[in-house]
């Protein structure tokens, strides 16, 4: 298996608070739901986000897939990125050093 890291940025107009609308909130809610669901599977091995809600925040995706294809298409699956809450970027990625719990 191969490493992918996807990164995530809200689009401008969701950048302010005001403009969030609860389809906004549903959608998060399924890109939050799928990735516990792939992390629970063993394909996700972590997702984050910056806690800042400015311009410079963003999320990010690592996790497994056998080719690039196939990750370019799990990560256009996510729910924010399908329904163009937020843009996305897929690069290769090689985990290097994890903590042991």
């Amino acid at each position: 298996m191969k490493q992918f890291i996807y990164k995530l940025n809200l689009i401008p107009t969701l950048l302010d608070d005001k403009n969030w609308t609860a389809k906004e909130n549903e959608i998060v809610a399924r890109h939050f739901n799928r990735l516990q669901e792939f992390t629970n599977k063993g394909k996700v091995i972590l997702a984050g986000r910056t806690l800042t809600n400015d311009a410079d925040g963003f999320g990010i995706v690592i996790f497994e897939s056998h080719t690039e294809e196939e990750a370019l298409d799990f990560m256009n699956q996510d729910p924010a990125v399908k329904e163009g809450i937020m843009t996305s970027k897929l690069f290769p990625y090689r985990v290097a050093l994890i903590r042991n719990e």
